[in-house]
């Protein structure tokens, strides 16, 4: 870059020409022609969007973006969003006073910023992706707006968040870090099996794992790319048959506000991304419900937090552990909010800006309501992909499903995701050893509303000795007709099915 200067060839920018609207405050950069965009001496704040939308980092990310814009111009300050997704609001002409339609790279931002001069950028709305550059733009004199990139890096770091936490006494897996097999079999002996392994600063859960042996974990640390000193392997002790949890909160340094605790339906170790959850907690007691909203405070204000952060949370064995941390915007924000009433983007952006939380009045409400977000997933474009879901996130959206009541809370989402839950007919059940016991409810409820059951041999076995009856079917290798054709026939609507393993 300093090279490209000293030669002289700068960026220049460019409106983009917009059908029907004289002077959109559109741009793009050109190195082939002069700079034709007119800078203004107004208070004015630049916002980092998401870039490409891909798996674990989505529209979630863009909505956050929109109303940090939206507060900016209520405020008086220009906003200036830099994004170059045409699938986003944040990329629509008239959503900021200025949109920079480029790549999000240390460089193209750079430009701009050295261009417009603003008061600082903020980095925490978009997702992963400006995090990632945010500590070599603060490195190359950028003023970010908000919580700094030493807090950002501090919750990727396992070992200063482990002391972190010991410090405020709030119970955490056993972890540690790996950059070669020898330290990661070191780790796994002091931690016990089984483990979930992740590399660090990664989008959406990839590269997560939940390794159950040594073998696997040789596997899966030769297979790592990229993995180094600065950039380790994360291993945590896995929590087995956990309910996860997680909140998000607006904090302005000294204070912090939870709005709500939200309940993942599916336990602990498919991601949260992927997971479905619901507002408020259906199952978690209270107690543990006052001790994730003390955690949470008590976290974001020792991190010095300033706007948004997430925190994950695991309740096993009547303890509620931290799993993980994130000092920005997360994908359930858009819920939060909506379920909640409350603009949590909007509110952060404000604090950035220097307000505080008790100028805001905010307080925690009373639900009336139940607010259930499910996971869209492209299983039907791409059949050859695993459906059995894990630690690394498979879902590209989510809806929203609000009720008087959960159950009609969850059924709304459902059906929005175009999963039509059937009210008459077959269900099929098939389900490991492990899970027997935990389908016997189900089974009960459905043959109580008229369904037929069928199952596989060992599950019409054991709904048998616990007086459910059932018709027994043949799986795939044990001859025809089987479960195969009966659902090619259209014999069966509903399957409850939990398989052993992975394909």
């Amino acid at each position: 870059r300093k090279q490209r200067q000293a030669w002289g060839v700068t960026e220049a920018w460019e409106a983009v020409p917009v059908s029907g609207v004289e002077n959109a405050a559109y741009y793009f950069s050109t190195y082939n022609a002069p700079d034709t965009v007119p800078v203004t001496g107004n208070r004015k704040v630049m916002v980092l969007g998401g870039g490409p939308n891909r798996i674990g980092q989505g529209i979630e990310f863009d909505y956050c973006c929109v109303h940090a814009a939206f507060a900016l111009r209520d405020e008086g300050i220009e906003s200036i969003m830099v994004n170059c997704n045409p699938e986003t609001v944040s990329t629509d002409y008239d959503t900021s006073n200025k949109l920079y339609f480029e790549p999000l790279t240390v460089e193209d931002v750079l430009s701009i910023y050295e261009k417009e001069k603003p008061e600082g950028v903020i980095v925490q709305f978009g997702g992963q992706t400006p995090l990632n550059i945010a500590a070599e733009l603060a490195k190359a004199g950028v003023k970010i707006i908000g919580t700094s990139p030493e807090t950002i890096d501090l919750a990727e770091d396992r070992d200063r968040f482990r002391m972190m936490m010991d410090k405020l006494g709030i119970p955490m897996p056993k972890s540690g870090m790996a950059s070669n097999l020898k330290q990661a079999l070191k780790v796994a002996g002091d931690i016990g099996y089984p483990l979930m392994v992740r590399p660090s600063y990664v989008l959406g859960g990839r590269g997560m794992e939940i390794v159950h042996d040594e073998e696997m974990l040789k596997r899966y640390v030769n297979a790592a790319v990229g993995v180094t000193p600065e950039r380790p392997i994360l291993i945590d002790k896995f929590l087995e048959n956990a309910i996860e949890a997680e909140a998000d909160a607006i904090s302005d340094g000294t204070d912090a506000f939870v709005p709500a605790v939200m309940e993942h339906i599916e336990l602990a170790g498919v991601h949260s991304g992927d997971s479905a959850c619901v507002i408020p907690p259906v199952s978690i007691p209270l107690r543990h419900i006052e001790t994730i909203n003390d955690y949470t405070k008590k976290i974001a204000v020792e991190f010095g937090v300033i706007g948004l952060m997430n925190i994950q949370y695991a309740i096993a064995n009547d303890v509620v552990y931290i799993l993980e941390a994130n000092p920005r915007a997360s994908r359930t924000v858009p819920l939060v909010s909506k379920v909640c009433n409350v603009s949590m983007a909007r509110l952060a952006t404000q604090i950035m800006l220097g307000k505080k939380l008790k100028d805001l009045n905010l307080k925690n409400k009373t639900f009336r309501h139940f607010g259930v977000k499910e996971a869209v997933f492209p299983f039907n474009m791409y059949p050859e992909v695993d459906p059995v879901l894990g630690p690394e996130m498979r879902s590209t959206g989510e809806v929203l499903g609000l009720a008087d009541s959960f159950g009609l809370a969850y059924y709304k989402a459902q059906e929005a995701t175009q999963q039509n839950l059937p009210s008459e007919g077959t269900v099929l059940i098939t389900v490991e050893e492990k899970d027997k016991g935990g389908v016997l409810e189900a089974a009960r409820a459905f043959k109580k509303i008229g369904f037929q059951i069928l199952a596989s041999e060992g599950t019409h076995r054991f709904l048998k000795e616990n007086g459910i009856e059932a018709e027994k079917i043949l799986k795939m290798h044990e001859g025809r007709p089987n479960i195969v054709d009966a659902i090619k026939n259209g014999e069966i609507q509903l399957v409850i099915n939990t398989p052993a393993g992975r394909l």
